[in-house]
């Protein structure tokens, strides 16, 4: 009887396990669950999809080793005696096909995840996308609009249902861009360029964040992304055009020294400002 209890209680335990963990991940504010974006989205179903495919293997594995530890406990009497036991073919059958039909599936998501959401690879949409180039500094990020001749400090802004294409580069340690409800991590090195194309599908603000360790204070590096009607974007151009300081390649050396600036800050650049960081780098290679 005793023993019948502790199995009974261990059952209750995984039980409780379970239903603990799901309640966690119900409850909990989990950005990546949570998606904004079109992007976002993809990998969140991807994820569900990944997951729900190893539930299908851990199930069977916790439910054969409890029968196991039931059926075959010590004491139990009546059960069959077979010492020359080696083989089974349903059995085998079951214990392979199930881990190869698995893989068979996430061969084929990989495939088809891994062409659908290259981060190189344009979003169709029917309006133009909005180019933003990204450098990871020494604990901060600096955004710079191209086509309008304005940069931010640790903000970006662009409008909603629009494709944002951006380019990214690093003037310090390795880095890594994430914006969580929009779309994955995407690295940002020193004298190269990545690009990472993404969508919002509403207004809102959002939390970016480095996703590399690149440093002592790389958890302060943070910044707002907020997502806006194309009406208000235009607005909010305008007025940084209109009372923003002039950022030169001067004072750029100067903003990329290290140090961490939890500030905002709005700027008019030389559109060609991008290119001269990257610069720095191809020079030196060339010397």
């Amino acid at each position: 009887m005793k023993r019948n209890w502790k199995i009974l209680l261990l059952v209750c335990t995984v039980l409780a396990l379970i239903a603990g963990t799901i309640l966690l991940i119900a409850t909990r504010d989990i950005p990546v669950l949570d998606p904004e974006g079109v992007i976002a989205r993809k990998e969140k179903d991807l994820l569900v999809t990944t997951a729900l495919l190893m539930v299908l293997v851990l199930i069977p594995v916790f439910g054969f080793t409890l029968f196991f530890a039931y059926r075959y406990r010590e004491g139990k009497e009546g059960g069959s005696y077979e010492p020359n036991w080696e083989h089974n073919y349903l059995a085998e059958c079951f214990w392979w096909g199930i881990p190869v039909f698995i893989i068979l599936i996430l061969s084929i998501l990989t495939w088809k995840t891994t062409h659908d959401l290259d981060p190189f690879k344009p979003l169709s949409s029917d309006k133009p996308a909005v180019p933003i180039q990204v450098v990871a500094l020494q604990w901060k990020w600096l955004f710079i609009y191209p086509e309008e001749g304005i940069a931010t400090l640790n903000y970006v802004q662009f409008p909603e249902k629009t494709p944002i294409d951006l380019t990214l580069t690093s003037d310090a340690p390795m880095n890594s861009f994430w914006i969580p409800r929009l779309g994955g991590q995407i690295y940002a090195m020193s004298g190269m360029r990545s690009q990472l194309h993404l969508m919002a599908d509403r207004e809102g603000s959002y939390r970016g964040s480095s996703a590399h360790l690149s440093g002592a204070q790389f958890a302060d590096m943070v910044f707002e992304a907020k997502v806006s009607s194309e009406e208000e974007y235009a607005s909010w151009v305008e007025e940084v055009r209109s009372a923003a300081s002039s950022l030169t390649f001067a004072q750029y050396e100067d903003l990329a020294k290290p140090g961490v600036d939890k500030g905002v800050g709005y700027y008019t650049v030389d559109p060609d400002l991008f290119e001269e960081i990257l610069g720095q780098y191809t020079r030196s290679t060339r010397k």
